[in-house]
C-alpha cells in the first residue's frame, strides 16, 4: 500500500490520539473510518465491488419500457 503524508494541526492530532486511546483503535483505523465516511457522504464507491454495484443502480431497471395508457 502506498504511503501518503498529511499535515494535521497539533490540536487535531492530539484529539485523534485521545480518541484512539478511548476507542482502542490505531490512528490508521481512525483514518480509514474517516475516509470511508467521507467517500460515502459524497456517494463515491470504495473498491471494485462497490463500483460495480453503484454502476448498476444508475439506470432504472425499466428505463426503456413504454408506459401503458389505460
Amino acid at each position: 500500500m502506498p504511503n501518503k503524508r498529511v499535515h494535521l494541526d497539533t490540536v487535531v492530532l492530539e484529539a485523534m490520539e485521545l480518541l484512539g486511546a478511548d476507542e482502542r483503535k490505531s490512528f490508521q483505523e481512525l483514518a480509514d473510518e474517516a475516509f470511508a465516511d467521507l467517500l460515502k457522504k459524497h456517494r463515491r464507491p470504495v473498491g471494485l465491488r462497490a463500483s460495480l454495484h453503484q454502476s448498476l443502480r444508475r439506470a432504472p431497471a425499466n428505463a426503456n419500457a413504454r408506459k401503458r395508457s389505460p
